[in-house]
C-alpha cells in the first residue's frame, strides 16, 4: 500500500533545500503539502496587514509551485492540532513532517500535533531548517546557554554547517482532499496597510538572495551597512523570516563570495539573528519581562500623545520620523534606524519597550518575535547584551553620522526636501518646514530624566 505522508509548511514557504520536505519525501510514495491558515480576526499582538498580505503572496507562488511539480498545497483554517489530525484521518497519512519552529508559539503548537500523532498511531518527524544552529547546540563549556553574544558568536562561527539539500521536484499524485482557496486579507478581516512591500514568494527571494551575494553589496557591507540610504544591506530579512531561501544555502553562497571583512560581519549578522533566538528558546519570559532583573522595576512615565507622535512620524526629529514612514509604507525599516527609533522612544519619550516591541510587530513584514524583542530590549538598556543603559543614541548625532546628506530623510519625509542638510543635525530652532513639527522633546533634558530613572531603579534592588 503507498506511503502517505504530509508535509505540515510554516515557516519554509520553499521547495529548495527544505529539511523536512526533502526526507518526507525521500521516505514516501506520496506527500500531501499543507498550510493551515490562523482563524484570528481584525487584530493580533504580533502580526498585521503587510505580513499577511505577504504571506498570501507567497502561499500564492508556493501553490504555483507546488502545481508545476505535479502536486496540490491543501489550505486550511484553524488551530493547527485539530485542522491536521483531520487531514490525517481523511488521508490516511502514517507520518506528519514538518519543520521546527525557534519561537515558544510554534513549539507549543508541535508538541500538540506531535501527541496527537502518538494517539493516532502516526509518526511525527520534525527537523532543523530556520537556522543553522538551534539552541541547544550553542551552549557554554559548562552545558549552559550564553547571555553574552560575543562568546556565542564565536562558538556559533567554529561548529560545522550543513550543506544545503536539492530541490525537490516530486511528489507524487495530488492529493485529492479539499482544500481552502488562497487567502486575501478578508481572510482575517484586514484593510490593507503598506503599499511598497517587496515581492513576495520563493523566486523573488531567490533572485535578491543572489543580487545580494554576487554584487558589491556583500562587498562593502561593513563599510555601508550602517547607511540608511540605498541599498546598503541584504534586504533578504523577509525571505529569512518566511522561509522562502535558505539559512544553509545564503550561508554557503556567503562563503564561497570569499572571506573578507564585510562577508564576515554579515555572517555575524546571522548569528546575532540565531542568538536572539536562543536567548528567547532558553529565557520566554523575556517576551514579558525586561532580561536585565535589575531594571524590572523601571517606571515608564511616556505619555499616550508622545507615543501616537511616535507612531505617525510626526515627532520633529527627522530621522526618527524618517524611519516610521518608512516603515508605514514598506513594512520595513533600515537596522540602524530601528535602533534609533526604539532608543528615542523608550529613552526620549519614557515609553515602556514593549508598546513600541508590539507596534513594530505589528507593521514589520520580517517580523521575527525574537529579533524584534532582543533588538527593543537592547535598545532599551534592558535585555541580553544590551547597549548599557546610559548609552543613550542622540538622533541629531546619528543622523550627522549615517545620513549627513540627508537623503534617507528627504526620500521619506518630502516635507523636508528642500531643507540644507545641516540643518536635519541639529534641533532647530524655527520649523523646518510649514508642514513639519518642532521637536516634542529636547533631547538633552530627556537624556538626563533617563539616567535618574535607571540609576534609582538599581539603587532600590
Amino acid at each position: 500500500m503507498p506511503r502517505v505522508c504530509i508535509h505540515w509548511f510554516r515557516r519554509d514557504l520553499r521547495l529548495t533545500d527544505n529539511s523536512a520536505l526533502h526526507h518526507a519525501v525521500r521516505s514516501s510514495d506520496q506527500v500531501i503539502p499543507v498550510y493551515i491558515l490562523s482563524n484570528w480576526q481584525q487584530h493580533h499582538q504580533w502580526t498585521g496587514p503587510a505580513r499577511q498580505q505577504f504571506l498570501c503572496g507567497c502561499l500564492e507562488s508556493l501553490a504555483g509551485n507546488l502545481a508545476a511539480a505535479g502536486s496540490k498545497l491543501v489550505l486550511r483554517q484553524g488551530c493547527a492540532d485539530a485542522e491536521l489530525e483531520k487531514l490525517i484521518r481523511e488521508t490516511g497519512a502514517t507520518a506528519v513532517f514538518t519543520n521546527r519552529d525557534p519561537d515558544p508559539f510554534g513549539r507549543a503548537m508541535e508538541q500538540k500535533v506531535a501527541a496527537i500523532c502518538t494517539r493516532l498511531g502516526v509518526e511525527f518527524k520534525s527537523f532543523k531548517d530556520a537556522v543553522l544552529h538551534e539552541a541547544g547546540e550553542v551552549l557554554t563549556g559548562e552545558g549552559k546557554p550564553y547571555r553574552v553574544y560575543t562568546p556565542y558568536s564565536r562558538n556559533w562561527l567554529s561548529l560545522p554547517k550543513a550543506a544545503p539539500s536539492p530541490r525537490v521536484k516530486s511528489f507524487g499524485a495530488a492529493a485529492t482532499v479539499s482544500s481552502l482557496q488562497l487567502p486575501t486579507l478578508k481572510t482575517w478581516s484586514l484593510n490593507p496597510g503598506a503599499s511598497q512591500l517587496p515581492d513576495p514568494g520563493e523566486r523573488a527571494a531567490r533572485d535578491r538572495m543572489k543580487q545580494f551575494t554576487s554584487s558589491a553589496i556583500l562587498g562593502k557591507y561593513s563599510q555601508h551597512r550602517n547607511l540608511p540610504a540605498g541599498r546598503t544591506t541584504s534586504q533578504l530579512s523577509q525571505d529569512l523570516r518566511f522561509g522562502l531561501i535558505s539559512i544553509r544555502e545564503l550561508y554557503a553562497r556567503c562563503m564561497a563570495a570569499g572571506n573578507d571583512a564585510s562577508i564576515l560581519t554579515y555572517i555575524k549578522e546571522l548569528a546575532w539573528r540565531e542568538f536572539y533566538m536562543a536567548v528567547l528558546h532558553h529565557w520566554p519570559e523575556v517576551l514579558e519581562h525586561e532580561f536585565n532583573a535589575d531594571f524590572r522595576n523601571v517606571p515608564w512615565p511616556g505619555e499616550d500623545t508622545a507615543f501616537e507622535a511616535w507612531k505617525q512620524g510626526r515627532t520633529g526629529f527627522p530621522i526618527v520620523d524618517a524611519g516610521i514612514r518608512q516603515l508605514l509604507a514598506t513594512g520595513l525599516m533600515h537596522n540602524r534606524v530601528r535602533m534609533i527609533t526604539a532608543m528615542f522612544l523608550t529613552k526620549d519619550l519614557h515609553v515602556h519597550w514593549r508598546l513600541g516591541e508590539s507596534f513594530f510587530m505589528q507593521h514589520l513584514v520580517d517580523g521575527e518575535i525574537a529579533s524584534n524583542n532582543g533588538g527593543w530590549q537592547w535598545s532599551a538598556g534592558t535585555g541580553a547584551d544590551a547597549a548599557p543603559y546610559f548609552r543613550i543614541q542622540n538622533p541629531w548625532t546619528q543622523t550627522k553620522s549615517y545620513d549627513p546628506e540627508g537623503a534617507y530623510i528627504k526620500h521619506w519625509l518630502p516635507e523636508l526636501a528642500h531643507v540644507p542638510a545641516a540643518h536635519l543635525t541639529a534641533p532647530p530652532l524655527r520649523p523646518l518646514s510649514p508642514d513639519y513639527p518642532l521637536p516634542i522633546v529636547d533631547h538633552s533634558i530627556e537624556r538626563d530624566r533617563t539616567l535618574e530613572r535607571f540609576k534609582h531603579a538599581r539603587i532600590k534592588q
